[in-house]
């Protein structure tokens, strides 16, 4: 099988068959969603990482950077929105490492500004990347109480989704699906609904299949990265800074 190659791209440079390809691989794993609205959630967003097999699109995660109101703390937040890999590569890392990757390099921007990863999770797959990446999100079961964290969620939750995000459970509620898995992908093998992190999304966000996302963040920093993730979060600061070194000596 062909590993994936990743690559970050300005949305702006896609063309128009790149996305009309990322549109038929999101299609075919989620319901309730049109080539409209997909293209319209797009032109929201500044980047894409994009998963080639070969020349061949075999997933992508759509991403921008939100900055804080002037009026309030400084902070910047990485928000995911589209994610989907092709069945045939779920296990491999190649989309979490450029994320986090590219990550650092905005992080190396300006390395004194906190930087946190805004995810709405349809489903626990997407859910467990926090598990895996980070020592400290939110939701997560190890928590006993709200941290300073849920705040910087509720203010850019609120501010993306409106009345539709509840943040006493840190759900969102749609009017009507923007897209959900399609059911033979929504379907929760016995043996991982006992990993506590599985378990725990599925009690949050019990009506996920038809809809319903569950907001979460965490912050990226690498006091609080694990292993792979932060060994590709230093990269990408180091190629962060390298750049900036040389557009100062160029």
């Amino acid at each position: 099988m062909t590993q994936l190659a990743a690559a970050v791209r300005n949305r702006a440079d896609l063309r128009a068959s790149d996305i009309a390809e990322m549109y038929a691989l999101f299609a075919g794993y989620y319901a309730d969603t049109s080539e409209t609205a997909f293209r319209s959630d797009l032109a929201d967003k500044t980047h894409v990482i994009v998963l080639y097999a070969g020349e061949r699109i075999a997933g992508f995660s759509t991403v921008t950077l939100i900055e804080s109101p002037a009026s309030g703390p400084h902070y910047r937040t990485i928000f995911s929105g589209d994610t989907i890999i092709d069945r045939e590569h779920w296990g491999e890392q190649g989309l979490a490492l450029a994320f986090c990757t590219f990550a650092g390099t905005l992080k190396s921007q300006l390395p004194e500004v906190p930087l946190y990863w805004f995810l709405i999770s349809k489903g626990y797959r997407t859910y467990r990347y926090l598990h895996l990446f980070s020592k400290q999100y939110w939701p997560s079961y190890r928590d006993q109480g709200a941290p300073a964290i849920k705040q910087v969620l509720d203010a850019v939750a609120s501010r993306k989704f409106g009345a539709c995000y509840d943040a006493a459970t840190s759900v969102i509620r749609f009017p009507q699906s923007r897209g959900h898995l399609r059911p033979d992908f929504a379907t929760v093998r016995e043996n991982l609904r006992e990993r506590p992190e599985v378990r725990f999304f599925l009690e949050r966000n019990p009506n996920f299949a038809a809809g319903e996302e569950l907001a979460c963040i965490t912050l990226l920093d690498a006091s609080n990265l694990r292993s792979v993730a932060l060994r590709a979060f230093t990269a990408g600061l180091e190629q962060g800074r390298c750049l900036e070194t040389a557009l100062d000596d160029a």
